[in-house]
């Protein structure tokens, strides 16, 4: 039961940045300020490094530890374009 627990949380989680990811994109296409793709960018990164550490772990019977390394990187870089939207000079 704990495992199908994770497993909800983990869904659960990619689809809350996945709906912030689209709503970034779609101000993006309305305003056509390009900090917000970053953002959409990131968020997108973010919850897809979750999911990707639970296919790597259950599906492709990688190590949990390579899972876990994988996952955080592509999380990192989603959070790096996020940060960069906050901090980059609007043009």
């Amino acid at each position: 039961m704990e495992h199908r627990l994770f497993v909800i949380g983990k869904l659960f989680t990619t689809a809350l940045a996945l709906v912030i990811a689209y709503q970034a994109y779609r101000g993006y296409q309305r305003h056509h300020t390009q900090l917000l793709l970053y953002v959409a960018a990131g968020f997108a990164l973010v919850g897809l490094g979750g999911l990707l550490e639970g296919v790597l772990f259950e599906i492709l019977q990688v190590s949990i530890f390579e899972a876990g390394f994988v996952a955080a990187l592509v999380t990192a870089a989603g959070m790096l374009s996020i940060l960069y939207a906050l901090y980059a000079p609007n043009p």
